[in-house]
């Protein structure tokens, strides 16, 4: 794709994308020229007249664009060659039908809203996308410009605009979520900035957080965002992954032709279903006090044993025992080792 002009304006100025606002006043950078200070307009005098008049022409042309990004709220396109990918993904690609749908959209109705990008750190010739990364790819693949708004933003409010827009559009599935949160503690970013990004509470995070950090990144992969299964039937995989040659079993499943030939839908399904079928049975019973009060309900795996309180015989049984957990731990420690 020829990359001669990185900009073409519109002939004639756009609504402004939050509202119009006046434009402020040239910075005395010019980060679209990589000058750290502004060109001032020279004379065209003797031998170096040609030279300073295409300085100037290329002065004028970073002021037109500049006054329109002053205040971030004007549309301009972009070559897509020059706007890279977020640095961190948010999410699955699409299965190429659904892309070439999109695309044939694209190519029927033009790019109906703008990406968000912002100069690209350390860099004076390239831009970051924070979201619209699908517009981005259809118009690479149209050969066409791609319409943005561009903003200076840091790391934090870059991921915050992308996982907001995201919410929004109501376009991110569970898994495609919770994978973003890990990626974004991953590097470092504070809980507080993943909740506003991702507009969740801190019970919520958490539980996104331990699925895609618990379900092999492969595994993932293998399956894609499926968009039909939430947060409980993920919980339900993660559980199902721990058992024992579970993730084996799992691997040797998304390596197979049958496999990769299903929609991600499918996939998760088929996944679930292989290691539910291979999953040990669950033994569960009810607890009973002498006076014949059922209390509790134990339920027993090869891993774990639970006990479900019925608050509605006892509504207060459960704290209590649960009060006294550090010395029941005490006491079985105190016990004779049989060894």
């Amino acid at each position: 794709m020829a990359r001669k002009n990185i900009f073409e304006l519109p002939s004639a100025p756009e609504a402004a994308v939050d509202g119009h606002v006046a434009p402020s006043p040239l910075p005395k950078n010019r980060p679209l020229l990589g000058l750290d200070r502004p060109v001032r307009q020279a004379s065209p005098l003797g031998a170096i007249s040609q030279s300073l008049d295409s300085i100037n022409s290329k002065v004028k042309r970073a002021e037109e664009i500049e006054l329109k990004l002053a205040e971030g709220q004007s549309i301009v396109e972009i070559d897509p060659a020059l706007v890279d990918s977020s640095f961190v993904s948010d999410r699955m690609e699409l299965a190429d039908d659904l892309h070439r749908a999109f695309v044939d959209q694209v190519r029927a109705h033009g790019q109906q809203v703008p990406i968000l990008v912002r100069p690209k750190p350390g860099r004076t010739d390239r831009f970051e996308v924070a979201y619209g990364h699908r517009r981005l790819r259809a118009a690479r693949d149209l050969g066409r410009n791609v319409r943005a708004v561009v903003r200076q933003l840091s790391d934090e409010q870059l991921v915050v605009a992308q996982g907001q827009e995201n919410n929004a559009r109501a376009d991110l599935t569970f898994i495609e979520r919770a994978r973003f949160a890990a990626r974004l503690e991953d590097r470092k970013f504070s809980r507080e900035i993943i909740m506003a990004a991702l507009t969740v509470d801190k019970a919520a995070l958490s539980r996104m957080i331990s699925i895609a950090s618990r379900v092999p990144p492969d595994i993932i992969e293998a399956i894609g965002p499926a968009p039909a299964y939430g947060r409980h039937r993920w919980q339900e995989l993660t559980d199902l992954l721990e058992a024992t040659d579970s993730r084996a079993r799992a691997r040797k499943l998304i390596e197979t032709q049958e496999f990769k030939g299903l929609a991600t839908d499918k996939r998760f399904e088929a996944v679930h279903r292989n290691l539910s079928a291979q999953a040990p049975r669950a033994r569960s019973e009810p607890w009973s006090a002498d006076d014949g009060t059922r209390l509790v309900r134990v339920t027993e795996t090869d891993k774990k044993l639970t006990l479900a309180f019925d608050n509605r015989v006892a509504p207060d049984f459960g704290e209590f025992v649960r009060g006294r957990l550090q010395a029941l731990y005490d006491e079985y420690k105190r016990q004779p080792n049989d060894e």
